[in-house]
């Protein structure tokens, strides 16, 4: 059976699952859902993802939802195919975890609340509010001070072969620009590290929104 992954065409969690869903050169089915109709919040849909969010993915009445873990899920089930993106050296594996909680603890609790505050609230009609922004901006910048002496010494941030952990960045760290800020370019290793990932064909695929097909 074709997994199935039901999300949104612009969500950020949705582009990173597809992302590692090309890289592993897996197929699979795409369900849109409409934020604007609230088809998140709808019973059937809360019945598969209890917090009315996107992606999940049924996996032939599997589901598994949280795009971190959807992604494991898919590099550790096809793992003798595309990419390898899950280590399978213990230590190496331990050095992809850390890589991985640096991720969610470092990066993305700042770069995901300053896109929220400064690209999406206006999509939804509120006010941005730039203090937010300033002060979730400057924490990051200092946590990507240490990025850069990280990969000043090794080409991703796991070591020298790409993870999920670097992929993990990519949604929010392209939505920087939008943001107002420049800290990755800023920062030369950082930069080096994050164009190659931006470059990578999984991403462009996915980049300006997910294409549904019939």
């Amino acid at each position: 059976m074709v997994l199935t992954l039901v999300g949104s065409p612009i969500s950020t969690c949705t582009k990173r699952v597809v992302a590692v869903f090309l890289e592993k050169q897996v197929p699979f089915k795409f369900v849109p859902i409409d934020f604007t109709k609230g088809e998140h919040k709808a019973p059937a849909f809360m019945e598969k993802q209890p917090f009315g969010q996107v992606p999940y993915l049924d996996d032939d009445g599997y589901i598994i939802y949280e795009s971190r873990a959807i992604c494991r899920y898919i590099a550790e089930k096809y793992a003798d195919q595309g990419t390898p993106l899950i280590p399978t050296d213990l230590k190496a594996k331990g050095l992809f975890e850390q890589a991985a909680s640096i991720e969610q603890s470092n990066f993305d609790v700042y770069a995901s609340k300053a896109a929220f505050e400064a690209v999406f609230k206006p999509n939804m009609g509120l006010v941005t509010d730039k203090s937010v922004v300033d002060s979730l901006v400057k924490q990051l910048e200092q946590k990507l001070d240490v990025y850069e002496q990280i990969l000043s010494k090794q080409k991703y941030l796991a070591g020298d072969e790409l993870t999920l952990a670097d992929l993990f960045h990519l949604p929010y760290g392209a939505l920087l620009p939008a943001v107002g800020s420049n800290a990755i370019q800023e920062r030369p290793n950082v930069a080096r590290w994050f164009n190659s990932l931006t470059e990578r064909p999984s991403w462009k695929a996915v980049k300006d929104g997910i294409v549904v097909t019939a």
